[in-house]
Protein backbone atom coordinates (compact mmCIF):
# COMPACT_ATOMS: atom_id res chain seq x y z
CA UNK A 1 0.00 0.00 0.00
CA UNK A 2 0.92 3.56 -0.89
CA UNK A 3 1.99 5.51 2.29
CA UNK A 4 -0.48 8.24 3.96
CA UNK A 5 1.84 9.34 6.36
CA UNK A 6 5.83 10.54 6.09
CA UNK A 7 7.69 10.05 9.30
CA UNK A 8 11.02 11.68 10.68
CA UNK A 9 12.56 10.24 14.10
CA UNK A 10 13.45 12.85 16.71
CA UNK A 11 16.65 12.66 16.06
CA UNK A 12 15.68 14.68 12.77
CA UNK A 13 14.44 17.92 14.82
CA UNK A 14 16.19 20.29 13.10
CA UNK A 15 19.04 21.92 15.16
CA UNK A 16 18.81 25.09 13.87
CA UNK A 17 16.21 27.96 12.75
CA UNK A 18 16.78 29.10 9.35
CA UNK A 19 16.09 33.11 8.36
CA UNK A 20 15.65 34.28 5.09
CA UNK A 21 16.11 37.78 5.81
CA UNK A 22 19.97 37.19 4.66
CA UNK A 23 18.81 35.16 1.23
CA UNK A 24 16.67 37.66 0.04
CA UNK A 25 17.60 40.10 -2.73
CA UNK A 26 16.45 43.25 -1.14
CA UNK A 27 16.91 44.85 2.28
CA UNK A 28 13.58 45.19 4.35
CA UNK A 29 12.66 48.56 5.19
CA UNK A 30 13.65 48.73 9.46
CA UNK A 31 10.97 49.32 12.04
CA UNK A 32 10.97 52.93 12.55
CA UNK A 33 10.53 54.69 16.06
CA UNK A 34 6.98 56.76 15.62
CA UNK A 35 8.39 59.36 17.81
CA UNK A 36 11.78 60.01 16.54
CA UNK A 37 10.73 59.16 12.64
CA UNK A 38 14.39 56.93 12.84
CA UNK A 39 15.04 53.26 12.32
CA UNK A 40 14.42 51.40 15.52
CA UNK A 41 17.54 50.32 17.53
CA UNK A 42 17.93 46.96 19.12
CA UNK A 43 17.44 48.83 22.61
CA UNK A 44 14.25 50.19 22.39
CA UNK A 45 13.05 46.62 22.06
CA UNK A 46 14.13 45.78 25.35
CA UNK A 47 11.33 46.89 27.27
CA UNK A 48 8.70 44.19 26.49
CA UNK A 49 10.82 42.05 24.44
CA UNK A 50 14.43 40.11 26.30
CA UNK A 51 17.71 40.62 24.70
CA UNK A 52 18.17 37.21 23.02
CA UNK A 53 14.78 37.41 20.74
CA UNK A 54 15.94 41.45 19.87
CA UNK A 55 19.12 39.72 18.55
CA UNK A 56 16.53 37.55 16.46
CA UNK A 57 14.55 39.90 15.44
CA UNK A 58 17.29 41.97 13.66
CA UNK A 59 19.65 39.04 12.99
CA UNK A 60 21.57 38.80 9.52
CA UNK A 61 22.47 35.13 10.81
CA UNK A 62 20.93 32.44 7.82
CA UNK A 63 21.26 29.69 10.60
CA UNK A 64 20.19 30.20 15.13
CA UNK A 65 20.81 27.24 16.64
CA UNK A 66 17.66 25.90 18.35
CA UNK A 67 19.03 25.29 22.65
CA UNK A 68 18.70 22.37 24.01
CA UNK A 69 15.98 23.00 26.22
CA UNK A 70 13.71 24.44 23.29
CA UNK A 71 14.65 20.91 21.13
CA UNK A 72 13.77 18.53 24.08
CA UNK A 73 10.33 20.54 24.87
CA UNK A 74 9.41 20.13 20.83
CA UNK A 75 10.12 16.69 21.09
CA UNK A 76 6.98 15.86 22.61
CA UNK A 77 5.03 16.66 19.33
CA UNK A 78 8.37 17.01 16.58
CA UNK A 79 8.86 15.59 14.10
CA UNK A 80 4.60 16.14 13.23
CA UNK A 81 3.51 13.97 10.26
CA UNK A 82 3.79 14.96 6.46
CA UNK A 83 0.08 13.15 5.50
CA UNK A 84 -0.90 12.39 1.75
CA UNK A 85 -4.34 13.09 1.63
CA UNK A 86 -5.09 10.47 -0.81
CA UNK A 87 -9.00 10.50 0.05
CA UNK A 88 -9.22 13.95 -0.72
CA UNK A 89 -7.53 13.55 -3.83
CA UNK A 90 -10.06 10.38 -4.86
CA UNK A 91 -13.23 12.58 -3.76
CA UNK A 92 -12.00 15.48 -6.47
CA UNK A 93 -11.05 13.32 -9.10
CA UNK A 94 -7.98 15.43 -9.52
CA UNK A 95 -4.68 14.44 -10.83
CA UNK A 96 -2.66 16.66 -8.42
CA UNK A 97 -0.94 14.79 -5.41
CA UNK A 98 -1.87 16.51 -2.11
CA UNK A 99 0.35 16.62 1.06
CA UNK A 100 -0.43 18.46 4.33
CA UNK A 101 1.99 19.04 7.39
CA UNK A 102 -0.17 18.22 9.83
CA UNK A 103 0.59 20.79 12.94
CA UNK A 104 -2.59 19.77 14.53
CA UNK A 105 -1.04 17.29 16.65
CA UNK A 106 1.15 19.42 19.36
CA UNK A 107 -0.48 19.21 22.68
CA UNK A 108 -2.70 22.34 22.04
CA UNK A 109 -3.81 21.21 18.78
CA UNK A 110 -1.68 24.19 16.43
CA UNK A 111 1.54 25.43 15.31
CA UNK A 112 1.92 27.81 17.70
CA UNK A 113 3.68 26.26 20.38
CA UNK A 114 6.75 25.89 18.14
CA UNK A 115 7.32 29.57 18.80
CA UNK A 116 5.57 29.54 22.81
CA UNK A 117 7.98 27.20 24.13
CA UNK A 118 11.08 29.22 22.50
CA UNK A 119 9.78 32.75 23.65
CA UNK A 120 8.35 31.47 27.08
CA UNK A 121 12.35 29.73 27.64
CA UNK A 122 14.29 32.98 26.62
CA UNK A 123 11.86 35.14 28.65
CA UNK A 124 13.09 32.79 31.66
CA UNK A 125 16.29 32.28 31.05
CA UNK A 126 17.02 36.43 31.19
CA UNK A 127 14.91 36.32 34.39
CA UNK A 128 11.41 37.39 33.70
CA UNK A 129 8.55 36.19 35.60
CA UNK A 130 5.81 37.31 33.73
CA UNK A 131 4.61 37.12 29.78
CA UNK A 132 1.33 39.21 28.55
CA UNK A 133 -0.06 38.59 25.20
CA UNK A 134 -2.83 38.94 23.25
CA UNK A 135 -5.11 35.75 21.29
CA UNK A 136 -7.55 35.52 18.94
CA UNK A 137 -9.43 32.41 18.70
CA UNK A 138 -7.09 31.31 21.37
CA UNK A 139 -4.49 29.01 19.64
CA UNK A 140 -1.84 31.31 20.70
CA UNK A 141 -2.87 31.88 23.98
CA UNK A 142 -3.45 28.24 24.59
CA UNK A 143 0.33 28.06 23.61
CA UNK A 144 1.95 30.43 25.28
CA UNK A 145 -0.24 28.84 28.81
CA UNK A 146 1.17 25.52 28.20
CA UNK A 147 5.25 27.16 27.72
CA UNK A 148 4.64 29.41 30.67
CA UNK A 149 3.41 26.56 32.50
CA UNK A 150 6.95 24.51 31.47
CA UNK A 151 8.79 27.01 32.24
CA UNK A 152 6.97 27.96 35.72
CA UNK A 153 5.91 31.50 34.43
CA UNK A 154 2.83 33.18 35.03
CA UNK A 155 1.13 34.16 31.94
CA UNK A 156 -1.96 36.68 31.53
CA UNK A 157 -3.92 36.13 28.47
CA UNK A 158 -5.98 39.36 26.45
CA UNK A 159 -8.38 37.70 24.53
CA UNK A 160 -10.59 39.26 21.65
CA UNK A 161 -13.64 39.44 23.03
CA UNK A 162 -15.90 37.51 20.55
CA UNK A 163 -13.55 34.95 20.66
CA UNK A 164 -13.42 34.82 24.47
CA UNK A 165 -17.35 34.39 23.88
CA UNK A 166 -17.19 32.45 20.84
CA UNK A 167 -14.30 30.02 21.83
CA UNK A 168 -15.07 28.66 25.81
CA UNK A 169 -13.41 25.43 25.33
CA UNK A 170 -9.55 27.15 24.33
CA UNK A 171 -9.94 29.76 27.47
CA UNK A 172 -10.47 25.89 29.44
CA UNK A 173 -6.99 25.01 27.90
CA UNK A 174 -5.55 28.15 29.17
CA UNK A 175 -6.93 28.18 32.80
CA UNK A 176 -5.77 24.39 32.66
CA UNK A 177 -2.44 25.42 32.21
CA UNK A 178 -2.73 28.64 34.96
CA UNK A 179 -3.30 31.39 32.60
CA UNK A 180 -5.12 34.30 33.65
CA UNK A 181 -7.76 35.31 30.76
CA UNK A 182 -9.31 39.00 30.25
CA UNK A 183 -12.02 39.77 28.01
CA UNK A 184 -9.65 42.63 25.20
CA UNK A 185 -11.47 45.55 25.47
CA UNK A 186 -10.77 45.72 29.60
CA UNK A 187 -10.66 48.02 31.99
CA UNK A 188 -7.55 46.89 33.18
CA UNK A 189 -5.55 49.32 31.13
CA UNK A 190 -6.04 52.74 29.65
CA UNK A 191 -6.18 51.90 26.18
CA UNK A 192 -9.08 49.22 26.81
CA UNK A 193 -10.51 52.25 28.51
CA UNK A 194 -10.70 54.44 25.87
CA UNK A 195 -11.86 52.15 23.30
CA UNK A 196 -14.95 50.95 25.62
CA UNK A 197 -15.87 54.85 26.09
CA UNK A 198 -15.54 55.22 22.20
CA UNK A 199 -17.69 51.94 21.98
CA UNK A 200 -19.11 50.36 25.18
CA UNK A 201 -19.99 47.26 22.72
CA UNK A 202 -16.96 46.85 20.83
CA UNK A 203 -16.16 42.93 20.43
CA UNK A 204 -12.37 43.63 20.00
CA UNK A 205 -9.40 42.79 17.57
CA UNK A 206 -6.35 41.66 17.56
CA UNK A 207 -5.01 45.26 17.34
CA UNK A 208 -6.96 46.09 20.97
CA UNK A 209 -5.38 43.00 22.79
CA UNK A 210 -2.17 43.50 21.26
CA UNK A 211 -2.05 47.63 22.73
CA UNK A 212 -3.45 46.03 26.00
CA UNK A 213 -0.54 43.73 26.35
CA UNK A 214 2.01 45.72 25.32
CA UNK A 215 0.59 48.80 27.59
CA UNK A 216 1.00 45.89 30.77
CA UNK A 217 4.25 45.12 29.40
CA UNK A 218 5.74 48.26 29.82
CA UNK A 219 4.85 49.27 32.85
CA UNK A 220 6.28 46.63 34.64
CA UNK A 221 9.67 45.46 35.00
CA UNK A 222 9.11 41.52 35.72
CA UNK A 223 6.81 41.27 32.77
CA UNK A 224 7.39 40.87 28.92
CA UNK A 225 5.26 40.90 25.99
CA UNK A 226 4.85 37.58 24.00
CA UNK A 227 3.74 37.87 20.34
CA UNK A 228 2.24 34.89 18.64
CA UNK A 229 2.73 36.26 15.07
CA UNK A 230 4.24 39.02 12.42
CA UNK A 231 7.37 39.77 13.77
CA UNK A 232 10.99 38.58 12.28
CA UNK A 233 11.99 36.12 15.40
CA UNK A 234 8.38 34.44 15.65
CA UNK A 235 8.38 33.05 11.88
CA UNK A 236 11.74 32.39 12.55
CA UNK A 237 10.77 29.82 15.00
CA UNK A 238 8.36 28.87 12.73
CA UNK A 239 10.45 27.42 10.17
CA UNK A 240 10.80 23.74 11.57
CA UNK A 241 7.88 23.21 9.77
CA UNK A 242 9.08 24.06 6.65
CA UNK A 243 12.42 22.45 7.37
CA UNK A 244 10.73 19.00 8.61
CA UNK A 245 8.15 18.82 5.53
CA UNK A 246 11.55 19.28 2.80
CA UNK A 247 13.07 16.19 4.00
CA UNK A 248 9.62 14.67 3.94
CA UNK A 249 9.35 15.20 0.32
CA UNK A 250 12.71 14.39 -0.69
CA UNK A 251 12.10 11.30 1.32
CA UNK A 252 9.44 10.89 -1.68
CA UNK A 253 11.75 12.43 -4.19
CA UNK A 254 8.74 14.56 -4.78
CA UNK A 255 9.07 18.70 -4.72
CA UNK A 256 5.88 21.04 -4.36
CA UNK A 257 4.58 22.92 -8.03
CA UNK A 258 2.12 24.75 -5.02
CA UNK A 259 3.04 25.94 -1.41
CA UNK A 260 -0.70 27.25 0.30
CA UNK A 261 -1.04 28.63 3.65
CA UNK A 262 -3.80 30.89 5.55
CA UNK A 263 -2.71 34.45 6.64
CA UNK A 264 -3.32 36.57 9.27
CA UNK A 265 -0.32 37.68 10.98
CA UNK A 266 1.67 35.12 8.35
CA UNK A 267 3.27 32.62 11.47
CA UNK A 268 2.06 29.38 9.86
CA UNK A 269 2.57 30.71 6.50
CA UNK A 270 6.01 31.89 7.25
CA UNK A 271 6.76 28.64 9.13
CA UNK A 272 6.17 26.21 5.97
CA UNK A 273 7.09 28.58 3.05
CA UNK A 274 10.45 30.50 4.35
CA UNK A 275 12.32 27.47 4.18
CA UNK A 276 11.25 27.15 0.20
CA UNK A 277 11.74 30.82 -0.80
CA UNK A 278 14.77 29.93 -2.03
CA UNK A 279 13.71 27.42 -4.60
CA UNK A 280 10.90 29.61 -5.69
CA UNK A 281 14.40 32.31 -6.88
CA UNK A 282 15.15 29.14 -9.10
CA UNK A 283 12.07 28.19 -10.22
CA UNK A 284 9.64 31.00 -11.01
CA UNK A 285 6.83 28.47 -11.55
CA UNK A 286 6.72 27.41 -8.06
CA UNK A 287 3.42 29.22 -6.83
CA UNK A 288 3.39 29.92 -3.19
CA UNK A 289 -0.72 31.54 -1.97
CA UNK A 290 -1.27 33.00 0.95
CA UNK A 291 -5.06 32.57 2.15
CA UNK A 292 -7.21 34.85 3.66
CA UNK A 293 -10.69 35.72 4.93
CA UNK A 294 -13.14 38.36 2.64
CA UNK A 295 -13.38 39.64 5.70
CA UNK A 296 -9.88 41.12 6.96
CA UNK A 297 -8.19 41.05 3.41
CA UNK A 298 -4.80 42.84 4.50
CA UNK A 299 -2.74 41.35 1.51
CA UNK A 300 -5.18 41.55 -1.32
CA UNK A 301 -7.12 44.67 -0.68
CA UNK A 302 -4.47 46.53 2.07
CA UNK A 303 -1.58 49.38 1.48
CA UNK A 304 1.91 48.34 1.57
CA UNK A 305 2.24 51.17 3.72
CA UNK A 306 4.29 51.72 7.59
CA UNK A 307 1.89 51.69 10.00
CA UNK A 308 1.24 50.77 13.99
CA UNK A 309 0.53 46.94 15.06
CA UNK A 310 -2.02 47.79 17.37
CA UNK A 311 -4.83 50.03 17.85
CA UNK A 312 -3.31 52.58 20.38
CA UNK A 313 -0.27 52.91 18.52
CA UNK A 314 1.74 51.97 21.30
CA UNK A 315 4.22 49.74 18.76
CA UNK A 316 6.91 50.90 16.02
CA UNK A 317 5.95 51.56 12.59
CA UNK A 318 6.76 48.58 10.74
CA UNK A 319 6.19 48.28 6.73
CA UNK A 320 3.32 46.18 6.26
CA UNK A 321 0.28 45.55 4.13
CA UNK A 322 -2.43 46.97 6.27
CA UNK A 323 -6.30 47.81 6.41
CA UNK A 324 -5.51 50.24 8.94
CA UNK A 325 -4.41 49.91 12.49
CA UNK A 326 -7.81 51.41 13.16
CA UNK A 327 -9.70 48.78 11.15
CA UNK A 328 -11.74 46.68 13.83
CA UNK A 329 -12.69 43.33 11.45
CA UNK A 330 -16.26 41.82 11.62
CA UNK A 331 -17.13 38.64 13.83
CA UNK A 332 -15.85 36.15 11.79
CA UNK A 333 -15.07 33.01 13.37
CA UNK A 334 -11.75 32.43 11.80
CA UNK A 335 -10.62 34.61 15.01
CA UNK A 336 -6.71 33.97 14.34
CA UNK A 337 -6.95 35.65 11.17
CA UNK A 338 -8.84 38.84 12.18
CA UNK A 339 -5.62 41.08 12.33
CA UNK A 340 -5.56 44.34 10.49
CA UNK A 341 -1.97 43.93 8.81
CA UNK A 342 0.57 41.00 7.97
CA UNK A 343 4.11 39.99 8.58
CA UNK A 344 6.59 42.53 7.48
CA UNK A 345 8.65 39.44 5.79
CA UNK A 346 5.54 38.29 4.28
CA UNK A 347 4.59 41.55 3.28
CA UNK A 348 7.87 42.05 1.37
CA UNK A 349 7.33 38.87 -0.43
CA UNK A 350 4.28 39.95 -1.69
CA UNK A 351 4.79 43.49 -2.80
CA UNK A 352 7.68 41.85 -5.15
CA UNK A 353 5.46 39.27 -6.59
CA UNK A 354 7.46 36.39 -5.09
CA UNK A 355 4.05 34.93 -3.43
CA UNK A 356 0.39 35.78 -3.95
CA UNK A 357 -2.26 35.92 -2.18
CA UNK A 358 -6.36 35.29 -2.26
CA UNK A 359 -9.25 35.91 -0.34
CA UNK A 360 -12.66 33.59 0.34
CA UNK A 361 -16.03 34.07 2.20
CA UNK A 362 -16.63 32.13 5.63
CA UNK A 363 -19.82 30.13 4.63
CA UNK A 364 -17.16 28.82 1.54
CA UNK A 365 -14.38 27.71 3.55
CA UNK A 366 -17.00 26.50 5.89
CA UNK A 367 -17.73 23.85 3.10
CA UNK A 368 -14.46 23.13 2.06
CA UNK A 369 -13.67 22.41 5.64
CA UNK A 370 -16.53 19.98 6.01
CA UNK A 371 -15.65 17.90 2.99
CA UNK A 372 -11.88 18.32 4.24
CA UNK A 373 -13.21 16.50 7.21
CA UNK A 374 -15.45 13.80 5.61
CA UNK A 375 -12.79 12.83 3.29
CA UNK A 376 -9.37 12.97 5.39
CA UNK A 377 -11.30 12.59 8.97
CA UNK A 378 -9.62 15.44 10.78
CA UNK A 379 -11.85 18.74 11.35
CA UNK A 380 -9.99 21.65 10.25
CA UNK A 381 -9.73 24.70 12.68
CA UNK A 382 -11.36 27.69 10.44
CA UNK A 383 -8.43 29.17 9.96
CA UNK A 384 -6.92 26.01 8.65
CA UNK A 385 -10.48 25.43 6.50
CA UNK A 386 -8.73 29.17 4.21
CA UNK A 387 -6.25 26.65 3.29
CA UNK A 388 -8.12 23.84 2.81
CA UNK A 389 -10.28 25.89 0.86
CA UNK A 390 -7.46 27.06 -1.51
CA UNK A 391 -5.97 23.89 -2.25
CA UNK A 392 -9.15 22.39 -3.39
CA UNK A 393 -9.80 24.76 -5.84
CA UNK A 394 -6.00 24.55 -7.26
CA UNK A 395 -6.38 20.59 -6.98
CA UNK A 396 -9.80 20.93 -9.07
CA UNK A 397 -7.98 22.85 -12.11
CA UNK A 398 -5.27 20.77 -12.03
CA UNK A 399 -4.73 19.64 -15.86
CA UNK A 400 -1.78 17.30 -14.96
CA UNK A 401 0.28 15.38 -12.30
CA UNK A 402 1.08 18.42 -9.76
CA UNK A 403 2.05 18.46 -6.18
CA UNK A 404 0.13 20.57 -3.44
CA UNK A 405 1.79 21.08 -0.18
CA UNK A 406 -0.41 22.94 2.47
CA UNK A 407 -0.01 23.41 6.25
CA UNK A 408 -2.89 22.24 8.63
CA UNK A 409 -1.98 24.69 10.69
CA UNK A 410 -4.38 23.45 13.40
CA UNK A 411 -7.50 21.29 14.48
CA UNK A 412 -11.20 22.58 15.09
CA UNK A 413 -12.10 20.06 17.45
CA UNK A 414 -12.46 23.28 20.08
CA UNK A 415 -14.45 25.35 17.03
CA UNK A 416 -17.22 22.79 17.10
CA UNK A 417 -19.74 25.75 18.09
CA UNK A 418 -18.80 27.06 14.82
CA UNK A 419 -19.40 23.98 13.09
CA UNK A 420 -22.79 23.90 14.56
CA UNK A 421 -23.61 27.31 13.03
CA UNK A 422 -22.58 26.58 9.62
CA UNK A 423 -24.60 22.92 9.83
CA UNK A 424 -27.87 24.62 11.45
CA UNK A 425 -27.49 27.46 8.27
CA UNK A 426 -26.51 30.27 10.68
CA UNK A 427 -23.34 31.67 9.77
CA UNK A 428 -23.35 34.32 7.30
CA UNK A 429 -20.95 35.81 4.96
CA UNK A 430 -19.66 39.44 6.15
CA UNK A 431 -20.53 41.97 3.25
CA UNK A 432 -17.03 43.59 1.86
CA UNK A 433 -15.72 46.42 4.34
CA UNK A 434 -14.86 48.16 2.20
CA UNK A 435 -15.78 52.01 3.61
CA UNK A 436 -14.82 50.31 7.13
CA UNK A 437 -11.48 50.06 5.56
CA UNK A 438 -10.95 53.45 3.84
CA UNK A 439 -12.18 55.38 7.27
CA UNK A 440 -8.98 53.42 8.69
CA UNK A 441 -6.62 53.43 5.76
CA UNK A 442 -7.28 57.73 6.99
CA UNK A 443 -5.19 57.19 10.01
CA UNK A 444 -2.24 55.56 8.55
CA UNK A 445 0.72 57.63 10.10
CA UNK A 446 2.71 60.27 8.27
CA UNK A 447 6.35 60.06 7.83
Amino acid sequence: MDDYKILLSEKEIPQSWYNLVPDLPFRLPPPINPVTGKPLQADELRTIFPKSLVEQEMSEERWIEIPFEVRDILRLWRPTPLRRARRLEKYLKTKARIYYKDESVSPTGSHKLNTAIAQAYYNKKEGIKRLATETGAGQWGAALSFACNVFSLKCRVYMVKVSYHQKPFRKSLMRIWGAEIIASPSKLTASGRKILKEDPNCHGSLGIAISEAVEEAAKDKTTNYALGSVLNHVLLHQTVIGLEAKKQLKLLDEEPDFLIACVGGGSNFGGLILPFVKDKFKNPGLRIIAVEPFACPSLTKGKYEYDFGDTASLTPLIKMFTLGHRYIPPAIHAGGLRYHGCSPLVSALQDKDIIEAVAYNQIEVFKAAEIFAKAEGIVPAPETAHAVKAVIEVAKRAKKSQCILFNFSGHGFLDLASYDKFLNGELVNHAHPIKEIKAALKHLPKL
